[in-house]
């Protein structure tokens, strides 16, 4: 067997980690995550850092090393409150870069600067100008999966779970909402706001059918279908719920059915699954090929050269910041 660094330290150190972890996580595998955890949390400390986890990131960073752990309105909150010196966003892009926005004096670490997103990358600056000279007076509502370059062209930022609430927080008859189409027609849906979408797609959501749904429901009696609004229509009608990431874990804790189906990226059903033993979690697996690129090594890279560092251009600060602020504010 390989030496994987597993000393007996280290088994005591990770050992209530892999407790919660172990229906989720292969003991072969803990042998090589467990020494990384324990080096990462002891480094944590020295540099007097934290570790913020999305919610779609892998069981071992989520519930091993993570500090904070939520949805992207979540992470954007907590990022304000926090008194580290240090930020690692494990997560993607621009999730560090909205940490960075809302900590302009701390160090914001992104562990590969690859992880990107497919919504981010379908919109830019040019494209809200052009979007603002044919709708002119129309206010801009940015989901946060957009880059500061975009949120600095935009009035005011949202999250999927706040998106129905910043919309009518305007006041005003309609608003251009961009990037996600299928987040704006779920917000069209539910408010008399006229909106006018942009065509972004999320790679991951876009690929659940409503199809899928219904062969689910028939292979497993009693399943409780949450979906995200990222999904295309078909399959929020064919879905129990509709939420965000959080939202859906919200529902679960509360609700707790028997058998459940995430319809969102497969990661977050292992580390929910993890804290519920007691529920059956049915897994279509989708794995975000961004988020996957944030592993326990580069994390351990990024805390100890305290590289790569998000830096944002003071143009686009501070339009971008007060977008985000505004959400904040509208969101309380």
């Amino acid at each position: 067997m390989p030496d994987t660094g597993f000393a007996p330290a280290v088994r005591v150190a990770t050992q209530p980690i892999f407790e919660r972890l172990k229906r989720v996580v292969p003991e072969a595998e803990w042998l090589f995550h467990a020494p990384l955890i324990a080096r990462i949390n002891a480094l944590k400390e020295s540099r007097n850092a934290v570790i913020l986890a999305h919610n779609y990131q892998t069981p071992e960073i989520f519930h091993g090393v993570a500090d904070i752990v939520g949805d992207s309105l979540a992470l954007a909150r907590q990022a304000t409150e926090c008194d580290a010196e240090v930020i690692v966003l494990a997560g993607v892009h621009f999730m560090a870069e909205t940490a960075k926005l809302l900590n302009p004096d701390k160090t914001v670490l992104i562990p590969d600067l690859g992880a990107g997103c497919s919504l981010a990358s379908s919109i830019t600056g040019a494209d809200v100008r052009a979007l603002r000279r044919r709708y002119p007076g129309v206010p801009v509502v940015s989901y946060v999966n957009t880059s500061v370059e975009v949120k600095a062209e935009t009035d005011v930022c949202c999250t999927s779970s706040n998106a129905l609430g910043i919309v009518e927080a305007l006041g005003v008859p309609r608003v251009i909402f961009l990037p996600d189409e299928y987040l704006a027609k779920h917000v069209a849906r539910q408010t008399e706001v006229e909106i006018i979408p942009w065509h972004g797609h999320c790679e991951v959501h876009e690929r659940f059918t409503g199809a899928e749904i219904e062969g689910f429901r028939r292979g497993f009696a009693g399943l409780a279908v949450l979906a995200h609004p990222e999904c295309p229509p078909d399959v929020l009608d064919a879905a129990d719920y509709v939420g965000s990431t959080q939202q859906m874990i919200d529902y679960v804790e509360e609700r707790r059915p028997a058998r459940v189906l995430l319809v969102t990226e497969c990661s977050m059903s292992d580390n929910v699954a993890a804290a519920h033993p007691d529920i059956e979690f049915v897994r279509p697996c989708n794995l975000c090929p961004h988020m996957k690129r944030i592993t326990l090594g580069n994390i351990l890279t990024a805390l100890e050269t305290l590289r790569p560092a998000v830096e944002i251009a003071p143009e686009l600060a501070e339009p971008a910041r007060r977008a985000v602020a505004r959400m904040l504010e509208l969101s309380r």
